[in-house]
C-alpha cells in the first residue's frame, strides 16, 4: 500500500525555522521525484519545492520561498525533507509532499502519489 506521511509542521513565530518531513512506502522511493506543495485557506493549492529521483541532482523552488527553504532526499530511509527557514507569516498553510514516477518533477495534476498534509502556522 504506497503511502505518505508528513510530519515536523507546527506553530512558529516569523524568522524561525521547521523542517518537514516525509515517509514513503510502498513504492520504489528512489525511482521517483519528489514535490512539496502548499495550499493556505481561501487559497488554490501551490508549489514550493521539488527534486529529482535517485541523486536529487535537480531542484526547483518557488519563488517565495528561494534561498529560505531546502529540499532534500534521503533514499536510504524513504524520505523528503523541506527545511524552512526565516519562516514568514505567508508560509502558513498545510504542506503537502507528492511522488511522481518520473526522473524530473513534473505539473502538479502529474503527481501520482499525494500525502494528507502537516499544518505550518507562522505567527507572532
Amino acid at each position: 500500500q504506497v503511502q505518505l506521511k508528513e510530519s515536523g509542521g507546527g506553530q512558529v513565530q516569523p524568522g524561525e525555522s521547521l523542517r518537514l518531513s516525509c515517509a514513503a512506502s510502498g513504492f520504489t522511493f528512489s525511482n521517483y521525484a519528489m514535490g512539496w506543495f502548499r495550499q493556505a485557506p481561501g487559497k488554490d493549492r501551490e508549489f514550493v519545492a521539488d527534486i529529482s529521483d535517485w541523486t536529487g541532482s535537480y531542484k526547483d523552488y518557488a519563488d517565495s520561498v528561494k534561498g529560505r527553504f531546502t529540499i532534500s532526499r534521503d533514499n536510504a530511509k524513504n524520505t523528503v525533507y523541506l527545511q524552512m527557514n526565516s519562516l514568514k507569516p505567508e508560509d502558513t498553510a498545510v504542506y503537502y509532499c507528492a511522488a511522481v514516477r518520473a526522473p524530473i518533477p513534473r505539473a502538479e495534476y502529474e503527481y501520482d502519489y499525494w500525502g494528507q498534509g502537516t499544518q505550518v502556522t507562522v505567527s507572532s
